[in-house]
């Protein structure tokens, strides 16, 4: 059991309940009145701490399959399981107050402080004031909002902050399973993004296993560790990690609906740090270079190995031009490549000095065998 000593440290992962495993066994529900089932049949299952995102066209039936998570929605035939044990097993009152649950309208009650929302779970749980005090101090920290935030109401903080604060309220108990219903659906595209690189980057310190829906099948390969493709009728057509999905969709159906961009939808997944680079030839700022053989190879760098400049095909220096990162995905690398006259792309370490170069060959390589597979190695020796 958590103490209040627990609840005052710093690091929101040192005392966290562990993350539960998620199965899925031979699932359906009916309706009355329906011939048809709304889901059927539905078996996978979720390792603990991997977000599985579930993801089809309007009625496929996947928020149906979450809500039963939580028994907001009756099973029918079959069971799920939460660390091996049935959700059936307990009230869903007493279930719901251990799962974590954001919707896309947020959901936050108006009248009541940004803190309070967080603090709801809680107090419903009896912690004592102190206790709920610190966790709402370390939730509001670990989604990098002020502390002042908390005694402010949802209708005078940005969408964005209120999204944050929804998936604050849905960690304040430290629950072991999260769902969340198109959390990112309601917010326009640049918040969007920044949101979901913000909870990626939560994701690696709180670990939880999360139950993820979408119809964007972009949002499903960002997001999820695993893919539960399903179509009307609530049928599972594939459930893998969104790498095999979109390198062998299993039918007509999951190709049409991952898209005819599948490839480029792959380089999204790789990171440029994922990649082994072709060595540049860095050369003190202002060095003079006649006829070299690879000028493309040639980069101008300070004192600390930071690229000021590119050696061009004329043999005088030029703008050093787009430059990526570890975290740029090949999908990101590929396009200011372009975008540079097909140079090939310097890449930086994490302090900044010149760690690479990306060519177009070695991307296109690295995603016909694999991130950093042999032939990406050999290309990129070349």
């Amino acid at each position: 059991m958590e103490t209040e000593a627990t609840a005052k440290s710093s690091n929101p992962r040192e005392h966290a309940r562990a993350a539960a495993s998620l199965e899925f066994r031979d699932v359906s529900k009916r309706y009355p009145g329906n011939d048809e089932p709304a889901l059927r049949d539905l078996s996978f299952e979720v390792a603990a701490g991997e977000i599985c995102v579930l993801v089809g066209p309007s009625g496929c039936g996947k928020t149906t399959a979450m809500r039963m998570v939580n028994r907001m929605i009756d099973i029918t035939e079959g069971d799920i399981l939460l660390d091996g044990e049935s959700v059936r097993s307990r009230p869903p009152a007493e279930l719901r107050r251990h799962i974590g649950y954001v919707i896309q309208q947020i959901g936050l009650f108006p009248h009541v402080s940004v803190g309070d929302n967080i603090a709801t779970v809680p107090r419903l749980l009896g912690w004592d004031r102190r206790r709920v005090e610190a966790r709402v101090d370390e939730l509001l920290e670990l989604i990098s909002l002020p502390s002042e935030t908390r005694e402010r109401y949802p209708a005078e903080i940005s969408g964005g902050q209120r999204q944050r604060v929804g998936v604050a309220r849905a960690l304040a108990a430290d629950p072991p399973l999260m769902l969340m219903d198109e959390p990112f659906g309601a917010i326009d595209p640049i918040t969007r993004e920044r949101l979901q690189n913000e909870f990626l980057r939560l994701q690696e310190d709180i670990r939880k296993t999360i139950v993820f829906v979408t119809h964007d099948i972009d949002e499903a390969i960002k997001m999820g560790d695993r893919i539960a493709i399903m179509r009307e009728g609530g049928v599972l057509v594939q459930y893998d990690t969104p790498d095999r999905i979109l390198a062998d969709p299993k039918d007509e159906f999951v190709a049409q609906f991952v898209g005819l961009d599948r490839g480029l939808k792959r380089l999204a997944l790789s990171k440029l740090g994922d990649l082994s680079l072709q060595a540049a030839e860095c050369l003190p700022d202002g060095t003079p270079v006649r006829g070299h053989a690879d000028h493309h190879r040639v980069v101008f760098v300070d004192d600390r190995r930071h690229p000021v400049g590119r050696l061009g095909e004329d043999g005088e220096p030029e703008p050093v031009g787009p430059v990526g990162k570890p975290d740029t995905s090949l999908r990101d690398a590929l396009s200011l490549i372009m975008s540079d006259a097909n140079r090939p792309l310097v890449v930086v370490d994490a302090d900044g000095a010149v760690a690479g170069l990306a060519r177009v060959d070695v991307i296109a390589s690295a995603l016909a065998v694999g991130n950093g597979g042999h032939a990406a190695r050999e290309d990129a020796a070349r």
